[in-house]
């Protein structure tokens, strides 16, 4: 046998072969994968008995491997299972709980003015606030020195930690159906009542330049980490065609990566605070500095996020991370 003339009558099944070992394959897919496979397998087989080692061979066998790497299941490297998280697991899961974010943000304004409204405009309730003095120092001088008495690498460090531990409570805890509602509930309060202090001093406008820069992002942040959380916990209410048990893990392991992620948003959330927000630069800089961090955010979550579900991913880990699926009938 000619091996060069095997090669020049096989190289497109070949080739198509070495296609579908790297493609994302459905049923039918599958099963010409292994049509293919055997294919080669006989071919590789012919040449060895005809010609020995062969640079033929040696080509052929270099697909059937990668061909039986597939079909096997053999885990990806570990900065392959990085790129996989932050290019397709993690965009999928955060664009999933996008519109649960937006109920999410509109209800968490509604309830922070409506509280600044209410308590400014009836001079008692400010009053029980505290005394007048202190309010007044709060309005003139602390709301603002909070963000510039400590040194900017340590306040965006205290605050990064403390808002990524607060966006893993809510997706961790989600579960509950009342963490992620109380985080939100005593959250939004505290900016009525701090809005409340500051509209009685005619400072509202100082409140809302200094929380504009780093709370777009970072209330943001706070919201997906509430939706994921509670979507999590309906898993649980409704799980569908699933038993209770695997509804709750496929969304928790597909919603728990918002946690991981949000980490990271946060951290530039805090850097924006820390290094921004309180220091000496023009505001219309500041905030757009915020804006165009918010806008990132926005872009990963909802562009990325969109082309990683409609190519059919999740979030959750592949079948063969996550172990082999209860089939259920109907």
């Amino acid at each position: 046998m000619d091996a060069d003339a095997l090669t020049d009558a096989r190289r497109a099944e070949w080739a198509r072969l070495d296609e579908l070992s790297r493609a994302r394959l459905d049923g039918e897919g599958v099963d010409e994968l292994i049509a293919r496979y055997r294919a080669a397998s006989a071919d590789l087989a012919e040449l060895k008995t005809s010609v020995g080692e062969s640079p033929q061979g040696a080509y052929v066998s270099t697909i059937l491997a990668a061909a039986r790497l597939r079909l096997t299941g053999a885990s990806d490297s570990v900065l392959t299972q990085v790129r996989r998280f932050f290019v397709r697991q993690l965009p999928a899961a955060l664009y999933r709980v996008r519109w649960e974010t937006l109920v999410i943000a509109i209800a968490f304004l509604a309830v922070a003015v409506g509280v600044a409204f209410w308590v400014s405009r009836d001079p008692a309730l400010v009053a029980t606030l505290g005394p007048p003095g202190l309010l007044e120092q709060y309005a003139e001088e602390d709301f603002v020195s909070y963000y510039t008495e400590n040194p900017a690498a340590e306040f965006a460090g205290m605050v990064w930690t403390n808002n990524a531990w607060i966006a893993m409570q809510c997706v961790l805890f989600g579960v509950t159906g009342i963490w992620p509602l109380y985080v939100l509930v005593q959250n939004a309060m505290g900016i009525g009542i701090a809005g409340a202090v500051m509209a009685a001093h005619d400072r509202v406008d100082v409140m809302i330049l200094y929380l504009l820069p780093h709370g777009l992002l970072e209330l943001t942040c706070i919201f997906v980490a509430a939706a994921a959380g509670l979507r999590i916990f309906w898993a649980w209410v409704a799980p569908g065609h699933r038993t209770r048990g695997a509804a709750l893990a496929e969304e928790g392991r597909a919603l728990g990566t918002v946690a991981i992620g949000l980490v990271f948003a946060l951290l530039l959330a805090g850097l924006v605070e820390g290094f921004v927000t309180g220091w000496s630069l023009p505001w219309p800089i500041k905030i757009g500095i915020g804006v165009a961090a918010l806008a990132v955010f926005l872009v990963y979550m909802l562009l990325l996020g969109r082309r990683a579900y409609r190519e059919g991913e999740t979030g959750d880990l592949t079948e063969y991370e996550a172990g082999t699926p209860r089939l259920v009938a109907g």
